[in-house]
């Protein structure tokens, strides 16, 4: 999606050899008609895939699974990652470790909002290792829930997450694709593909 490569070449900082931070339009600040934008994106491409639900971890994912679903005429669930008083039982729960923020959390879904019937799209902002995606496809497979495709607005395809996701057999789809990031600079697939064949 060029409109988002080219926000993440202008306001995206990579940190260290393996972080970005797009703070400014979708971690902290949200660009709204970029969202919107994104979510028509990954409606199109899972449109005829029937799914029920777009599932998502709090609380980067939660903006553009909103568009995906509103695209979609769906409902959109997020599963918890803090404990909370109107959500204490009769749950699905697994646990997901934050690459970026090197914690473990247990995140949850109520058993009312997933069940058997539903055929699911997983959005999220990031993929890296896969952890989160993981952490939904093990909460759809307790609930009986099928996976119809899984979303992602940025992948770093140097991590292990995409081949994760593909060996999977599960849809694909991401906005930006990293190949590397190269002192500083965001080195997206397609033109390390352009780089190889010159």
């Amino acid at each position: 999606m060029k409109r988002l490569e080219e926000r993440i070449d202008a306001e995206g900082r990579v940190l260290g050899e393996d972080i970005l931070k797009v703070d400014s339009f979708l971690n902290h600040q949200v660009d709204p008609e970029l969202m919107q934008a994104m979510g028509d994106e990954f409606a199109h491409y899972f449109a005829d895939m029937g799914i029920t639900k777009v599932l998502t971890v709090e609380s980067s994912g939660i903006a553009p699974a909103l568009m995906a679903s509103l695209s979609l005429s769906v409902p959109m669930v997020f599963a918890r990652k803090h404990k909370s008083l109107t959500l204490t039982d009769n749950l699905y729960t697994a646990t997901v470790y934050s690459f970026t923020k090197q914690t473990e959390n247990t995140i949850s879904i109520s058993k009312s909002f997933l069940s058997a019937d539903d055929k699911v799209l997983i959005i999220d902002d990031f993929l890296a290792n896969g952890q989160a995606v993981n952490g939904l496809l093990d909460i759809c497979e307790a609930a009986g829930a099928t996976v119809g495709g899984v979303g992602v607005v940025i992948e770093k395809r140097f991590q292990r997450g995409h081949q994760f996701i593909v060996e999977r057999h599960i849809p694909l789809l991401a906005l930006a694709s990293i190949a590397s990031f190269d002192n500083g600079h965001v080195v997206f697939s397609h033109e390390k593909e352009q780089i190889n064949v010159q």
